[in-house]
């Protein structure tokens, strides 16, 4: 707890305000710090808060009078050498150790740092940068700031906050309006005449900036930093934003000794394109059908695998059918406006023989088909909840009814249900003495009644009452990746044999016994979970999915029948819109079964209370809840792509981890197998390594434990 020094909050009289106005001489030599701090707290008429943990003697004097504002500023000065500080919150003056300032509710400036108040003071100062990035100074003014003071950076708006003493920050203030100038020229674009630009915005980029060696977008690095050279094929030109005026002289002259016609200028150049995501036979087809409906007039393309070329007249046209991969070039004697399209799929390249405009129009059309495809993970949730109430309750009896003669015994009595649930069915074995003929009840609580005739027992008396509850939980999540508009399938499951036929021995035929050997046809089938989606992303990002969906499972009661195995399936079957991200209900099922059954006596069994006697009755209710969800998520680069896949290569590592046995002293195989760790992604110059995406999932992940 502080030490609070001076007057009280109570307003000061005209005696108190005029001596604070007076100037004071200051002669401290070896003074306590709150002996100082109470003479402060007099001179000002201001509160003084002494921290504990303040302690130590200082010196402080002056050689002429000075007024309370200049000896307060002395003061803060003195403490500052100590490692403390002076902090003003609301009218109180608090001496605080440096450290702990920065948490004292400092006064906080976005203004001009000239506007700053006390130089010995503790403010926090937000520096809005214009030009240059924040993250690029925080090395130069991290030594210029004390060390018990900080220097953050918020991106969002490129911005320093700085909290230090107000004299330093207008140090820092200059320091800052020097560094915080344009650099970099403004763009420029440059035509070019020969040379096509997206060639050779690669190649001058490469020279220019060798660390950025195939970046031709520009985006690799810190444009504070970096030139960016585009390619802009439409009008064959060369966008240039240079760090500085030396970078963008280089590259002009760099460009225009590269943008010289070919050695030789003919009609009919072969140009070869290296494809980087584009199939080279697919292209090429695509391709030529665009040529042959321009040259063409509109007319058909014919064959995947035909080019037509048109001469230099106008007039005929000459066309060449082959295959798509290895169309030839055309022989004709005549010069040719046109031009041809070859694929060679071994190095997934394209050769195209075509005049210098032609080609140019070829290569801003290739440039756009041959850019990478974004990528879909598809996650999809199937939950089923099903609950069963089962309950049963009956009452059987068998009685004699007199003896009609010697070997004749009449019976009177009830029997409802089968095998063990029925009376008759233990009555005969149980009379003629023959126990391993009796056939064991069914489940749940069966009480009985034997009589004894004649030195044979005669069950007289079976009740049976049951009640069942079965409830079920099951989740499942397929999910799989694939490119957009690229149909993907995973299956999941069990290839279960079904019969479709059967030959059984019929006892004639030719073999040497007469007999014919029987044989069975069986099909396989796939019995589990299967997912097909197609994705295919729109411009605005939504993305149009067709979702085939099949859950099946074989009915456990029917794995020993003699007329083949029933299954059990679920299917969807649907093409919906979903946002990137977002949750989608493909359908389900809500399903409420009631099942009664009554056996009974008529006329006995309908009458109250004692109508249980003659009867047996069994209720079933059986409900069923089906939903099945859906969520796409779409990866556009190959970054997002990789901290996707390292996100759910620890996810399974960490299942593996927590699969790990329990050490045992006797069983000495202590350890399973567990992925090893994997790199986190490398990020681009100049900026953060990302950490893993952690996208929201549809549904946790199973612990490998119970």
């Amino acid at each position: 707890m502080g030490l609070v020094l001076g007057p009280l909050a109570a307003p000061l009289t005209q005696a108190q305000q005029r001596r604070t106005a007076e100037p004071v001489v200051l002669n401290f030599v070896g003074a306590e710090i709150e002996a100082v701090a109470r003479t402060m707290a007099t001179i000002t008429g201001r509160n003084v808060v002494v921290d504990p943990r303040v302690k130590g003697t200082m010196n402080l004097a002056t050689d002429k009078p000075v007024p309370p504002a200049v000896a307060l500023n002395q003061f803060g000065a003195a403490l500052r050498l100590q490692g403390f500080t002076l902090v003003d919150t609301g009218g109180i003056y608090k001496i605080v150790p440096e450290a702990d300032a920065k948490l004292q509710g400092n006064p906080v400036n976005a203004g001009p740092v000239t506007q700053l108040a006390s130089s010995n003071q503790i403010v926090t100062q937000i520096f809005r940068l214009n030009h240059e990035s924040a993250n690029n100074l925080v090395p130069v003014l991290r030594p210029l700031i004390g060390p018990n003071n900080t220097i953050n950076v918020n991106p969002g708006n490129n911005s320093l906050v700085i909290t230090d003493y107000a004299d330093n920050l207008q140090r820092i203030g200059r320091i800052i309006s020097a560094l915080d100038v344009s650099g970099a020229t403004d763009v420029e674009i440059i035509p070019l005449q020969h040379a096509i630009a997206v060639d050779l915005a690669p190649l001058v980029l490469r020279l220019i900036e060798p660390s950025s060696a195939g970046a031709a977008s520009g985006q690799a690095g810190d444009p504070s930093y970096k030139t960016t050279l585009m390619a802009e094929p439409r009008s064959n030109s060369l966008i240039l934003r240079a760090a500085n005026p030396a970078r963008l002289a280089l590259a002009r002259s760099l460009v225009a000794q590269l943008d010289r016609p070919s050695a030789t200028n003919e009609a009919g150049n072969i140009h070869v394109v290296y494809l980087k995501n584009a199939d080279a036979t697919a292209l090429a087809t695509t391709l030529r059908a665009a040529m042959a409906g321009e040259g063409g007039g509109g007319a058909s393309a014919g064959s995947p695998g035909s080019t037509t070329v048109r001469s230099a007249s106008g007039g005929a046209s000459t066309t060449a059918t082959s295959n798509p991969a290895t169309a030839p070039v055309s022989s004709s004697a005549a010069p040719s406006t046109g031009g041809q399209i070859q694929a060679d799929p071994a190095t997934n390249a394209l050769i195209i023989t075509a005049p210098e405009p032609q080609y140019r129009q070829l290569r801003a059309v290739i440039d756009q088909l041959d850019a990478r495809r974004a990528q879909v993970y598809v996650e999809s949730l199937i939950a089923e909840v099903n609950a069963d109430k089962a309950a049963e309750f009956g009452i059987q009896w068998q009685g004699p009814l007199g003896n009609l003669g010697e070997n004749t015994v009449g019976l009177l009595g009830t029997n409802f249900g089968t095998g063990g649930n029925n009376i008759l069915t233990n009555l005969l074995p149980i009379a003629q003495g023959s126990v391993s003929d009796i056939t064991a009840p069914g489940t749940g609580l069966n009480l009985g009644m034997a009589s004894r005739r004649n030195g044979v027992y005669l069950l007289g008396f079976l009740a049976r009452f049951l009640q069942e509850n079965g409830d079920g939980n099951i989740l499942s999540t397929p999910n799989l990746l694939t490119l957009d508009n690229e149909e993907a399938k995973i299956v999941i499951g069990q290839n279960v044999p079904f019969v479709t036929g059967q030959f059984t021995n019929t006892g004639s035929g030719s073999s040497a016994n007469g007999a014919v050997n029987p044989f069975q046809t069986i099909e396989r089938k796939d019995v589990g979970l299967t997912l097909r989606v197609k994705p295919q992303i729109s411009e605005n990002g939504t993305i149009k999915m067709v979702i085939f969906q099949e859950v099946s499972s074989v009915q456990a009661s029917s794995l020993n029948s003699t007329t083949g195995l029933i299954t059990n399936k679920r299917t969807i079957e649907s093409t919906v819109l979903v946002d990137d991200g977002a949750i989608v209900v493909l359908g389900g099922l809500l399903q409420d079964e009631y099942a009664g059954n009554q056996s009974k006596v008529p006329g006995l069994g309908d009458i109250p209370l004692f109508g249980n006697l003659f009867k047996s009755e069994t209720r079933n209710r059986k409900k069923t809840n089906l939903m099945v969800f859906l969520r796409p998520v779409v990866l556009r680069d190959a970054r997002a792509t990789s901290n996707f896949s390292l996100d759910r290569y620890e996810l399974m590592r960490s299942i593996q981890k927590e699969a790990q046995p329990d050490p045992n002293v006797v069983l000495r195989v202590n350890n399973a197998p567990v992925m090893p760790p994997q790199r986190a992604p490398e990020a681009a110059p100049g900026q953060a390594a990302p950490g893993p995406v952690a996208p929201a999932s549809l549904a946790e992940p199973a612990s490998a434990k119970p």
